[in-house]
């Protein structure tokens, strides 16, 4: 049985292992990661390896995998990677699977500062991933996610919650937004930085002058070594018959006969391979975007379309389950907050009733305590008069017995001595309980007065309760007119097929929404800037946008003249 060698294909989500014999190709390799994946788009990708002397290097397709400069390790290590990228990601990524792993990879270039991104940019692209990652859930914790380049944390004076605030207002914005549109989202603003979709190599001019040479899907640009930013020179690849090298000598003929041949250095032979493989590969994509679609890219986008509207229609039917969820729980709520409204104007009025109730029975109380004291001051009075009745008796027996003996006059005299003693205790007592009887009648009064005074406070009470009762109910119905003019809505007609010629294009966040609240951003950004952190890039970027440049004018502008002018350009370096 033919000895196998393990392998294990990393790719931007998922780690894979395979089992391949010594006759493997690199096409066997790629097919069987495809197919694992589920990728039909397969003309962007490639098999990525670190080789025998540390570079980076493309496995080739045609040849067998372990003839290759590959690493004598187990497993032995490839990762899988966008090889190529696309003019247009919403014109040319069909499938979702082709788009995350695009998202993936620019993703990972952009936090780890290999493609250059403005801060301001830096937290709209984080708010899409969160989008991705977290498909519109409240309340997620952002701390667990790396969302911002380092860089542009370590030059802004600002904490970490401050950075999530910021991004988190974005991406509540994105609430509904499907997975795979917040991806092609990112992307879309992605792919208008300078350095997206750019393979970079140093090269040197007749005068040996270091550059740099970019490849990318729209052509060749000629950069100064210091600045990947803003190419000084650019070649479409519609201007390119021929490319070819000679050991560390790389040739491009124009179409152009009047032009000479665009030649540059290299400081060894592979690399000079790796540039003739991406020209290939680029210009082969490049002419296939301008010819009609093969019968395969229709049935993706066939299928995409489908697998789009699908998911669109399954979006709505969730948001209108949650719309729906949340009028009940709304309403729900609303009944609870009045029931609990009802039972509180119930308690208040058990406690109005018993208060009530409390002063009737201290009324009673009052009026029979009353009726007692007018009962026995009566009887005081009934006594008071007996008693005026027996001195006046006494008084007569008194003057009618004046020849009494002087014994029974002092015995007389003694007992009209007492009597009148009880006669003005008698009428102190009579005196006091009429008092009390006056006090009595003015606290009932009082009583009255206070209880008429309370009845009058309860009734304004409820009145101004009923007329604010009524205000609410008259709010709650313009809220709910309000609630349903919100819910309608107007179809708006887009044409995302327009002819876009890549110089003429514009970049995309400036022609959306997001324009005036990227600037806003950055101007806050610029304020909490702390000094001396400044990148070279961001020294470039903060020219280039003074100066109104972007990576179409730019482009615009270095392809100007004829070929040969620009040739001549690039030797002049």
């Amino acid at each position: 049985m033919p000895k196998t060698v393990n392998v294990r294909v990393t790719t931007l989500d998922a780690e894979l292992e395979f089992a391949i014999q010594q006759s493997t190709t690199g096409k066997q390799l790629f097919d069987q990661v495809v197919k694992t994946i589920g990728l039909r788009e397969i003309w962007f990708f490639g098999l990525q390896y670190i080789d025998t002397k540390g570079y980076t290097t493309w496995l080739k397709l045609n040849k067998r995998v372990l003839n290759q400069d590959v690493k004598k390790e187990t497993p032995v290590q490839f990762k899988f990677r966008a090889k190529f990228f696309p003019e247009d990601v919403s014109e040319e990524l069909i499938l979702e699977v082709t788009q995350r792993m695009f998202f993936l990879q620019v993703k990972e270039g952009i936090l780890s500062d290999e493609i250059y991104c403005p801060p301001e940019t830096s937290v709209l692209l984080a708010s899409y991933a969160c989008q991705v990652k977290h498909q519109g859930k409240e309340g997620v914790d952002l701390a667990n996610d790396t969302l911002l380049p380092q860089r542009v944390i370590d030059q802004h004076n600002l904490t970490k919650e401050q950075w999530y605030e910021r991004i988190a207002n974005w991406y509540a914005e994105h609430k509904g937004m499907l997975v795979c549109d917040a991806m092609l989202e990112y992307l879309k603003i992605a792919q208008d930085l300078e350095m997206y979709g750019v393979n970079y190599f140093k090269i040197k001019n007749k005068k040996a002058t270091v550059l740099l040479l970019g490849v990318d899907a729209l052509g060749l640009n000629v950069y100064e070594e210091n600045d990947k930013l803003t190419p000084k020179i650019g070649f479409p690849w519609s201007e390119i018959s021929n490319i070819s090298f000679n050991d560390k000598k790389f040739i491009i003929k124009p179409i152009d006969k009047k032009a000479p041949d665009f030649v540059f250095y290299v400081e060894r032979l592979r690399i000079n391979k790796r540039i003739l493989a991406l020209c290939m590969g680029n210009h082969e994509l490049y002419m296939r975007r301008r010819k009609p679609d093969t019968i395969e890219v229709q049935q993706m986008k066939a299928q995409a379309k489908e697998e789009k509207m699908a998911k669109e229609l399954d979006a709505l039917r969730l948001r209108e389950a949650e719309d729906a969820q949340r009028q009940a729980e709304e309403q729900r709520r609303l009944v609870e907050e009045k029931l609990i409204m009802r039972e509180e104007q119930l308690r208040k009025r058990e406690e109005e009733l018993k208060l009530q109730q409390d002063e009737r029975m201290e009324v009673e109380r009052k009026l029979s305590d009353m009726a007692l004291l007018s009962s026995a001051v009566e009887e005081k009075q009934s006594m008071l008069d007996d008693t005026t009745r027996r001195m006046e008796d006494l008084e007569s027996r008194l003057e009618s017995m004046k020849e009494m003996s002087e014994a029974e006059k002092q015995k007389l005299e003694e007992e009209l001595r007492e009597r009148m003693v009880e006669l003005r205790e008698q009428n102190d007592a009579y005196q006091t309980q009429l008092q009390e009887q006056e006090n009595l009648q003015i606290e009932i009064e009082a009583a009255r007065v206070q209880a008429e005074e309370e009845r009058l406070m309860r009734e304004e009470k409820e009145r101004e309760w009923r007329e604010s009762e009524q205000a609410r109910i008259d709010m709650e119905e313009k809220l709910l007119q309000m609630k349903e003019s919100d819910s309608e809505s107007a179809e708006l007609v887009g044409d995302l097929n327009a002819p876009r010629p890549e110089e003429d294009r514009d970049v995309y966040q400036k022609s959306e929404s997001n324009k005036d609240r990227l600037e806003s951003l950055s101007a806050e950004l610029e304020r909490a800037k702390i000094d001396g952190k400044e990148t070279t890039n961001d020294i470039l970027h903060t020219e280039n946008v003074k100066q109104g440049r972007d990576k179409y004018k730019t482009l615009k502008q270095i392809r100007q003249g004829n070929t040969k002018k620009r040739v001549d350009e690039f030797e002049s370096l």
